[in-house]
């Protein structure tokens, strides 16, 4: 073989022919992407097939009917209601829990004042009688609480566990839900929710206020009072 001429020591000797280069070996060529490195590229359904979910963070939990409709944690979420709507549930239902205490007050006192004035003041039992009267109205008034406390329990518990939302609440466009899930609170803590505020009320009712006031000092963005963290619930507005 000739690599040039003994002759011309200038001339360029010829090259000898290249072999073919191997797919996967070497450095690759210019404009194309070397195979293999980087991060495994995800399967791709096929066409006509839904592609399932098994990437990245799984979906916040959907809020139907809150604005935003996502986990508050992670979006924008239900919009966490104003104390100034919670209070003014509150007093809704307060004026309502007092009508119905008073239509139980009445009707205890009525009958008992009756019996009082059944009583002959020319008999000689007349005092016995008025004693009697007098027990009963002490009677009725004691069946006047204990009715009171199983309206409120009915009225809160039942409602704020089924519907989520007592007619004050309903007033004025809240709802109380599961602080996880968004749903309705369920029987079990809409009675824990209930039970805290009512054994506040036992200190003279100093306690319960503070409870129906905690919301203000909550740090966590939810406006949870010690009642809704007892219950894992919060309270969202619609509007």
């Amino acid at each position: 073989m000739s690599f040039g001429s003994p002759n011309n020591p200038y001339e360029q000797p010829q090259q000898p022919p290249q072999q073919p280069q191997q797919p996967g070996y070497g450095y690759p060529q210019q404009g194309q992407q070397p195979p293999g490195y980087g991060y495994p590229q995800a399967p791709q359904a096929p066409q006509g097939v839904p592609q399932q979910q098994g990437y990245g963070y799984p979906q916040a939990p959907q809020y139907p009917g809150y604005p935003g409709g996502a986990d508050y944690a992670g979006g924008p979420g239900p919009r966490v209601s104003s104390m100034g709507r919670r209070l003014g549930a509150r007093l809704i239902d307060t004026v309502i829990l007092s009508v119905i205490y008073m239509i139980f007050a009445f009707a205890g006192i009525a009958g008992s004042i009756g019996a009082a004035q059944d009583c002959d003041p020319n008999s000689a039992d007349y005092n016995s009688c008025i004693n009697d009267a007098s027990g009963s109205i002490v009677a009725s008034m004691g069946a006047v609480f204990g009715a009171l406390a199983i309206a409120g329990l009915l009225y809160e518990w039942l409602m704020t566990g089924l519907v989520g939302a007592t007619l004050g609440k309903m007033a004025v466009g809240i709802r109380v839900v599961k602080a996880d899930t968004g749903q309705k609170p369920g029987l079990g803590a809409a009675f824990i929710r209930w039970i805290i505020p009512v054994v506040g009320s036992f200190a003279c009712g100093i306690g319960q206020l503070i409870v129906y006031l905690s919301p203000f000092w909550d740090k966590s963005g939810r406006q949870q009072g010690w009642h809704d963290k007892a219950s894992s619930t919060m309270v969202v507005q619609k509007n």
